[in-house]
């Protein structure tokens, strides 16, 4: 049996901590909430291009979003070593385009 980190809640309550893994970028729609509840700097929403390719997506009310650039926007795990396991991604996707892991001792 392997162990899995576990954390110990002030009201003693128990708490394992899930990592994220994976998105899965055909169910996922870019709407973005998860990278708004995201407070850590893990995700990063791209495009895919024709070719299946990333894209850079201009971010911000004074650039263009160039939708003819892309087919679709997905989001991405950019930064997944700043995860802190509180699933709220998940949590809050319309699409339950996440899967996370616990991390083994």
């Amino acid at each position: 049996m392997t162990d899995i980190v576990t954390v110990t809640l002030p009201d003693g309550r128990s708490w394992t901590p899930k990592f994220v893994d994976s998105i899965n970028e055909e169910k996922c729609i870019g709407c973005g909430r998860c990278f708004r509840v995201c407070g850590r700097d893990v995700l990063q929403l791209k495009g895919i291009n024709e070719e299946g390719e990333y894209v850079e997506i201009a971010m911000g009310e004074d650039e263009d979003d160039d939708d003819g650039e892309y087919e679709k926007k997905v989001m991405t795990i950019v930064n997944q070593m700043n995860c802190v396991g509180c699933e709220a991604c998940a949590k809050i996707c319309p699409k339950k385009c996440y899967t996370h892991e616990a991390m083994s001792l």
